[in-house]
């Protein structure tokens, strides 16, 4: 009999630890091993690397990261109900899963993980995106990740991916595509979850990129990206207006018409207009 099947079944478990979904944590459960299992496949070879988990929950995808051959698994995990269901994992699979009862923002990986290392996480809805964001702009690159396999509201996954032109398109698209190459992997309706949510979600997974798309500084990017999309119906030169006072000079020697809108500037333009922003 393998780890896994020693293991007894997830409804099991949260009856027996009385693990009800509390929606201040932002917990919907995922309780269907082959769904977990495909998830694991998409975060790629697992054999040779450590993986972070981002709250496991009663331990779907733990299972699933496991029996897929992750070198190490640490679960940050918030919710300090959950811990005895995790350690169940932790016997079955002795010196290859850790967890930690803490908060996932105040957590060093590289305390606890070797490189090369992988995310792999169904994300609590409620700090999903602050999680992805940091990931994304730590001040060196690459980062301490090689990829994320991540679990979101289908939204937000077509935030991650969204092209210029579609009202998805913003700063999240700008900040991962800028870094890493990302695309939708696995689409899941609200009953594969306990409780179903009121959305559907989305795995995203993207692979790091070596060094960024385009050369920019990623505090000037960012903070670009960011006045640009926070009235994004305005025109640039307007929405710009508070990066520098001669931002239609700026614009104008990037290449972008200063009466263009945000969602139709591509990643390379903004990039263009942090690096001359940068010699201002």
């Amino acid at each position: 009999m393998s780890a896994i099947d020693s293991l007894p079944p997830l409804r099991e478990v949260i009856a027996t630890h009385q693990l009800s979904a509390r929606k201040s944590l932002g917990q919907n459960f995922l309780l269907d091993l082959n769904l977990t299992a495909k998830i694991a496949r998409q975060a790629g070879d697992l054999s040779d690397c450590d993986v972070l988990e981002i709250g496991p929950g009663p331990g779907g995808l733990t299972r699933g990261l496991l029996a897929e051959g992750a070198r190490r698994v640490l679960a940050v995990e918030k919710d300090s109900r959950c811990l005895p269901a995790l350690q169940e994992i932790a016997d079955a699979y002795p010196g290859r899963f850790e967890v930690i009862n803490g908060d996932a923002l105040e957590i060093d990986p590289l305390e606890h993980l070797t490189p090369p290392i992988r995310i792999a996480a169904n994300l609590p809805y409620n700090v999903g995106t602050e999680l992805l964001v940091r990931w994304l702009t730590p001040k060196d690159w690459p980062p301490f990740w090689q990829s994320l396999t991540l679990m979101f509201q289908r939204e937000v996954a077509e935030r991650i991916v969204a092209q210029p032109g579609s009202k998805a398109y913003g700063r999240l698209a700008l900040l991962a595509q800028w870094r890493a190459d990302a695309r939708i992997v696995l689409s899941l309706p609200p009953g594969a979850f306990t409780p179903p949510p009121k959305v559907s979600s989305a795995v995203v997974h993207l692979d790091a990129l070596p060094e960024p798309r385009f050369p920019a500084d990623a505090a000037i990017l960012s903070r670009v990206v960011a006045a640009a999309f926070n009235q994004r119906r305005k025109m640039l030169r307007a929405s710009l207006k508070g990066v520098s006072p001669a931002i239609e000079d700026h614009l104008n020697a990037a290449g972008i018409p200063p009466t263009e809108r945000a969602e139709q500037v591509s990643l390379e333009a903004f990039c263009a207009l942090a690096r001359e922003l940068a010699t201002a």
